[in-house]
């Protein structure tokens, strides 16, 4: 349980979240997560400088990111910080996020910050020399869809997992298209009054487009438009399962910053001093192989339990959806409604760029929560290899 590590309420941002293949499909996530960085610090009126150290989250190669968070410090304008690159597949995020709570409340540094970027279009293929192959055959693999479509501990890909959790737990095809008719409504409810909810927390993406112009992205690129009659006319992906296209996300490209810090620098950085954000827990585990949507239940049970609370003490939760069976389970697994989790977002509808989801959705947690006035918030997510990360974070 953590006591020193905070959050400054809006000492974060996230900006949209693009399709793959779409706007962002040739900008290198670094550089975009650094320039994007830095004009929001400008915004801010903070001095990069205040950063003792950077935590660089991603998951998919980019051209130079072996020089990593050095180079991205070195781009925001922080140029004589440190840093580490770390990549936990989905939960990238909240292992950022740890690591930095961490390393505040040991004393070990004063300010973090956690820059969590991806690009899953136009992922990287690696190619291996295999001298001994036949005729030299190289080995090649392709960073995002080889991964998505086999873990290499079970030779299963990621839906397969979703559709053992949804076949051994007897969810059925009309569960999921219900839940994923809901969590398309939350969305909307982000949306309105001119996405009041969104312009909480969204930064834009500048894009350059020639050397004299530039555009902005100031909302998110991809979403289809969802309906009870146009979810029930999909085929499910698998003869036998209950997943559509429509009940499952789509990768996508963005970034995600924010600052951890202490007390007293938490609330000199905030916009409002009286909302302090503290992060309390971090919870984390490993289910049974292939069957991964099933990790994120006992990752919160574990924050939850180190936070010393009960379920009932937790007034928003949010959960990354790849597939809506990760929310049938989750809200079975903690007996809760599942309607009743993921208010104005989840990554099943936005879309999932990896490095940044988690980061996207503990931002939205503590928006949510500061609009119900305060209390505990829990942000949950599986991760590829069957595991999952889970924090709980006290806000006002």
């Amino acid at each position: 349980m953590f006591k020193n590590a905070y959050i400054p309420y809006g000492g974060y941002y996230s900006t949209p979240f693009c399709k793959w293949q779409g706007t962002l499909s040739n900008e290198n996530s670094v550089e975009l997560g650094a320039n994007t960085s830095k004009r929001w610090f400008e915004s801010k009126g903070f001095d990069p400088k205040i950063i003792d150290y950077l935590y660089l989250g991603i998951t998919i190669g980019q051209k130079s990111f072996f020089y990593g968070a050095s180079w991205a410090a070195h781009m925001m304008g922080a140029t004589d910080i440190p840093g580490q690159t770390i990549m936990h597949a989905c939960a990238t995020s909240t292992a950022s996020i740890y690591n930095a709570s961490l390393a505040v409340e040991t004393g070990n540094l004063d300010t973090a910050y956690c820059l969590l970027v991806d690009r899953t279009s136009n992922g990287p293929h690696t190619i291996w020399p295999n001298p001994k192959g036949p005729g030299g055959e190289v080995i090649a693999e392709n960073w995002n869809m080889d991964n998505i479509n086999c873990d290499p501990s079970t030779g299963l890909g990621m839906l397969r997992t979703a559709e053992n959790v949804a076949k051994e737990n007897g969810f059925t095809r009309q569960e999921a298209d219900e839940l994923t008719l809901r969590r398309f409504e939350q969305y909307q409810d982000a949306l309105a009054e001119d996405r009041a909810f969104q312009k909480r927390y969204m930064f834009p993406i500048e894009l350059k487009v020639s050397r004299k112009e530039s555009r902005l992205i100031e909302e998110d690129e991809g979403i289809t438009k969802t309906s009870k009659e146009g979810l029930e006319k999909l085929r499910t992906v698998m003869e036998e399962g209950i997943h559509t296209f429509g009940s499952q996300t789509h990768p996508a490209d963005g970034n995600v910053g924010i600052l951890v810090t202490t007390k007293d620098h938490a609330a000199r950085l905030s916009k409002d001093a009286t909302i302090p954000i503290q992060v309390i827990s971090y919870g984390y585990a490993r289910t049974k192989k292939a069957f991964m949507p099933a990790a994120p239940g006992p990752a919160a049970k574990m924050a939850i339990e180190k936070a010393g609370l009960k379920i009932s003490d937790i007034v928003t939760i949010k959960n990354h959806n790849p597939f809506i069976a990760n929310d049938l389970f989750l809200a079975k697994d903690l007996g809760i409604d599942a309607k009743s989790f993921n208010n104005f977002g989840s990554s099943l509808v936005f879309g999932h760029p990896q490095g940044p989801t988690l980061g996207r959705l503990f931002i939205e947690a503590v928006e949510e929560t500061v609009m119900k006035g305060g209390g505990y918030a829990l942000v949950t997510g599986c991760a590829a290899g069957d595991s999952a990360a889970a924090l709980v974070v006290k806000v006002g």
